[in-house]
C-alpha cells in the first residue's frame, strides 16, 4: 500500500459577508491510500460548532472527491454539503454546508491547481482504482 502524502499550506479568506473577510491557512491534503478524496482542514476556532469543536487546537477536517475540486475549478460542481465553483478570475470558491452554518472561502485557484498537480503526480487521475483497498474501507466503515 502506497503512503505518500500530498499536503499543501493554501492561504484563503473566510468571506463573513459583502464587505468583510478573514484571512486562513487551510491544509490541503491527499491520501494515496485513499485515492479518490482530498481533505480540507481548518484550524479549530473556525469549526461551525461550537459545541462539538475539536478540542487541543485538533484541526476541522472535510473530505470530499479530488474530482470535485478539480470540475470546481471551471465549473459551478457539487451536491450536498461541499459545492466548488469559480470566481472572478483568479478566484475559486468552495462552500462547505452543516447544520450548523454556511462556510464560504475563496482560494487562488493557481494555489488549487498545484496541489492538484501534486495529488495527480502521486497518483495519476484514472489509476485511482488500483489503490482502492475494500477491505479496508469496510472495516474502517463498521469501525
Amino acid at each position: 500500500m502506497r503512503s505518500t502524502v500530498v499536503e499543501h499550506l493554501v492561504p484563503a479568506r473566510l468571506i463573513l459577508s459583502t464587505q468583510c473577510s478573514s484571512g486562513l491557512t487551510v491544509v490541503l491534503r491527499y491520501l494515496a491510500r485513499d485515492p479518490l478524496a482530498v481533505r480540507m482542514a481548518f484550524p479549530a476556532e473556525y469549526s461551525l460548532d461550537e459545541d462539538r469543536a475539536p478540542r487541543d487546537g485538533a484541526e476541522v477536517v472535510w473530505v470530499f472527491a479530488r474530482e470535485l475540486l478539480a470540475h470546481g475549478l471551471a465549473l459551478p460542481s457539487g451536491l450536498g454539503d461541499v459545492h466548488v465553483r469559480p470566481c472572478r478570475t483568479p478566484h475559486t470558491v468552495v462552500e462547505l454546508r452543516a447544520p450548523e452554518g454556511t462556510a464560504l472561502l475563496r482560494f487562488e485557484s493557481g494555489a488549487l491547481r498545484r496541489f492538484l498537480a501534486a495529488s495527480y503526480r502521486a497518483v495519476p487521475q484514472g489509476r485511482e482504482a488500483a489503490l482502492l483497498d475494500p477491505d479496508r474501507a469496510l472495516a474502517e466503515l463498521l469501525g
